[in-house]
């Protein structure tokens, strides 16, 4: 009962409170990386969430997607924004996975959600991690 409508039922309960609380800063860190990065201020990845079903991260987007001559992406370090240094340094790029948790693609706490490609090399244990949900916060 606990882990199948308790614990999604406060996370839900707990993630639209917190989407309020943060509202100004969602609001305000979304503009300063739209105008810093020319766009889109939100990076999404799949990653494997509960019973390795794969869902859409959502997070804000420190690096901008600058290319060289040959399209290749230039290396992180000169991609990353000075609003996206900010905002990995205090941590802000997490708060849209809130929006992940209020969809009950996640938690507030559980394992991080990692690659995909990290899914062919678990061994059993480390399957284990899947028989939750996966968490903003880690365990």
């Amino acid at each position: 009962m606990y882990q199948n409508v308790i614990k999604p039922g406060l996370d839900i309960l707990c993630g639209i409170i917190a989407l309020i609380i943060f509202s100004p800063i969602l609001i305000i860190v979304s503009l300063l990386l739209y105008w810093s990065n020319n766009g889109s201020p939100f990076f999404y990845q799949e990653r494997p969430g509960l019973n390795e079903k794969i869902f859409k991260i959502v997070k804000f987007k420190s690096m901008n997607d600058k290319r060289d001559v040959n399209g290749e992406l230039l290396p992180d370090h000169i991609r990353l924004t000075p609003v996206g240094a900010f905002i990995r340094k205090t941590s802000l790029d997490e708060i849209p996975q809130i929006f992940n948790v209020v969809k009950g693609q996640m938690s507030f706490v559980g394992p991080r959600p990692l690659r995909v490609s990290y899914l062919p090399l678990y061994n059993a244990e480390q399957k284990k991690r899947h028989n939750v949900k996966p968490g903003i916060t880690g365990w």
